[in-house]
């Protein structure tokens, strides 16, 4: 049979490249649970439709990116390529808002874009999310914001940056674009062929454009804030407060009055963290407040905000030294080397009682190896000590442990066997 490798763009994760992801994962769950969110785990198959109304007809990610495909029962059905949709879907299917005031929730899991695989993105990839659905005050936004950072902070990220905006209500959104398009109209025969698509049909989608004579055409265009109505200018200042109040020196943003975010349903408070490691595509976190989205779905007018972390590119970011530390935590602590059948028998009978005391240790499977070759595998797994399971040390229920980095070694009783490797 001809070899079968990984689909492009879709790759597997390994040791120890994994341990990073469950590190980063683990971390968040943490922060979040403590903080009263509690984890969805929504399908990766949703009906065509849900993103299409979500997420917009003008976007490249319904236009160009979306894994679609009609299913055996004659549906349109896509894999995901966002995980908010499917959230707010759930809520309304689940009936959640009657069980608290606010539901807070928050999300773990792959997604699926088809765009051109490059460094940090790739056509099955994982976001880490959370949403806190039904409140609309400020401090729900600064707080919001505030975890993120806490969460980058807590995995050990520094230099990244928080951009912060605000697209305003819908009303704002809609004078936003007018705005927009009147000031692209007399320049249309400049834009990249995309655009002048977009200036039809999503005129606000021009401000995600990469093509660089669009970037420079769009320097001196409109912004959002201009276009805030008196309610949405209040909010966005108490949000900012908020941020600068939070203890003990707040949470320091810098504010991007070109954001707009790649998602339709965005109004209001927007949100993007950058770090300098990605280069040109610097973002690593996104997100914002979506008031309107609960409702456009058949629910009852929920206000809702939320972030996305990417983690292939949160991971490009993450420190050297905390990989290392990752690595060093899950090194094999103990391996376990016998001279015969009989120690073996011994061994393998203590192994678990190791284990079970928290020791990460193995054991060659069988007694038929020589001690040296037993010696040289517990080297090329990294071992960070060697338990001697000898026939003379075991009348006295002791083993000869040695340090593998210095060579030191001594006779240890088996019932210290775990205290001494913790100690050492």
């Amino acid at each position: 049979m001809e070899k079968i490798n990984s689909l492009r763009g879709m790759s597997d994760i390994l040791s120890p490249e994994v341990y990073v992801w469950q590190y980063i994962e683990n971390t968040a769950s943490k922060l979040f649970e403590e903080r009263g969110y509690r984890e969805v785990r929504t399908p990766i198959l949703e009906e065509t439709t849900l993103f299409r109304h979500s997420i917009g007809e003008g976007t490249d990610i319904v236009n160009k990116e979306m894994y679609t495909f009609i299913d055996k029962g004659d549906r349109s059905v896509t894999l995901r390529p966002e995980g908010t949709a499917s959230i707010a879907r759930a809520f309304i299917e689940h009936n959640l808002g009657s069980r608290n005031e606010l539901a807070k929730l928050y999300y773990i899991g792959p997604m699926f874009r088809y765009e051109r695989p490059q460094k940090g993105r790739s056509r099955q990839f994982h976001q880490i999310g959370v949403e806190a659905i039904g409140p609309s005050d400020a401090n729900t936004d600064a707080g919001l914001v505030f975890m993120m950072a806490k969460f980058l902070e807590k995995i050990g990220l520094k230099s990244f940056k928080i951009k912060l905006g605000s697209l305003g209500c819908n009303n704002d959104k809609k004078k936003f674009a007018e705005g927009l398009r009147r000031y692209l109209l007399p320049e249309k025969s400049r834009l990249c062929d995309d655009c002048k698509v977009r200036l039809e049909k999503n005129v606000l989608r021009t401000l995600d454009c990469k093509v660089e004579s669009c970037k420079i055409l769009l320097r001196n265009s409109p912004k959002a804030k201009d276009f805030l109505c008196d309610n949405c200018k209040e909010h966005y200042q108490r949000v900012k407060d908020r941020l600068r109040d939070y203890t003990p020196v707040g949470v320091e943003f810098i504010e991007d009055d070109h954001m707009v975010r790649g998602l339709d349903y965005y109004t209001g408070t927007i949100f993007e963290v950058t770090h300098p490691a990605l280069g040109a595509q610097d973002a690593i976190a996104a997100g914002g407040r979506y008031d309107n989205l609960i409702e456009n779905f058949g629910g009852k007018p929920t206000p809702a905000i939320g972030f996305a972390v990417g983690m292939e590119r949160l991971i490009m970011a993450f420190p050297a030294e905390e990989k290392i530390r990752l690595e060093e935590e899950k090194q094999l602590k103990l391996y376990i080397v016998t001279t015969g059948s009989a120690s073996y028998t011994r061994a393998d009978s203590e192994i678990e009682k190791l284990r079970d005391q928290g020791i990460y240790c193995e054991i060659n499977y069988g007694s038929d190896k020589p001690v040296k070759w037993q010696m040289d595998r517990a080297g090329k797994k990294n071992a960070k000590f060697v338990a001697i399971f000898g026939d003379e040390e075991l009348k006295n229920d002791e083993v000869v442990l040695r340090n593998m980095k210095t060579g030191e070694q001594k006779n240890v009783k088996i019932t210290d066997l775990a205290k001494a490797v913790k100690n050492a």
